[in-house]
């Protein structure tokens, strides 16, 4: 039987996990597209979900406190991960002006499952926020409860995993919007900003 205390330590950690990933940001703009053109979406979402969960269960038994002191190991990640932002994002940019703009990519899927899994897992992974965010602030958050910890933590695992599945899978209902290839033009531009400002915000990061 959950007590008050646990349940009531849940919905901290959920609240908490949710402000921590919903925002405007390189992962939840790829989940976005993919939802869109509803391209291995399913995968998409269990990637992004299940690496939440290992993040935040690694945060929560102190996997923050290993890595603390091993700067040069985020300076790595920062680096790959700032030229796989710009990378993406001149992608974005090529699809956005070329001639293909032109018609909408709804109609055929273009990426294979191995394509889109691995970029998913570099989303996520290649980012050094989601290191500070895990394993140290929800990390740090969650061990403020001893006893707790855990529930806490199932609460942000649960708040994640309902966020990308909201994401990816209610997408669909904004399909409408984006039969139309000017659209698509706007989103791609839009994915420019997104993806380079992170990369740049990444890159500066100290």
């Amino acid at each position: 039987m959950i007590s008050p205390t646990e349940l009531a330590t849940a919905g901290g950690g959920l609240a908490f996990g949710l402000s921590l990933i919903v925002a405007v940001g390189a992962q939840n703009t790829y989940v976005l597209r993919q939802g869109l053109l509803r391209e291995h979406i399913t995968a998409v979402v269990m990637v992004c979900g299940a690496s939440d969960i290992v993040l935040i269960a690694a945060g929560v038994a102190g996997a923050g406190a290993v890595l603390d002191g091993r700067h040069w190991l985020l300076s790595a990640v920062r680096i790959v991960g700032a030229t796989f932002l710009f990378g993406f994002a001149a992608l974005a940019g090529r699809r956005a002006f070329s001639r293909s703009a032109l018609r909408s990519p709804l109609a055929a899927e273009t990426n294979s499952r191995l394509a889109v899994i691995g970029a998913c897992m570099a989303f996520t992974w290649l980012n050094p926020a989601v290191y500070l965010d895990t394993l140290f602030l929800l990390g740090s958050v969650a061990n403020a409860r001893p006893g707790y910890q855990w529930w806490f933590g199932a609460g942000a695992m649960l708040g994640s995993v309902a966020w990308f599945c909201g994401l990816g899978f209610g997408a669909r209902l904004l399909k409408p919007l984006f039969r139309s290839p000017r659209a698509w033009r706007i989103f791609d531009c839009f994915v420019v900003v997104v993806m380079a400002s992170t990369g740049l915000r990444v890159l500066l990061s100290r």
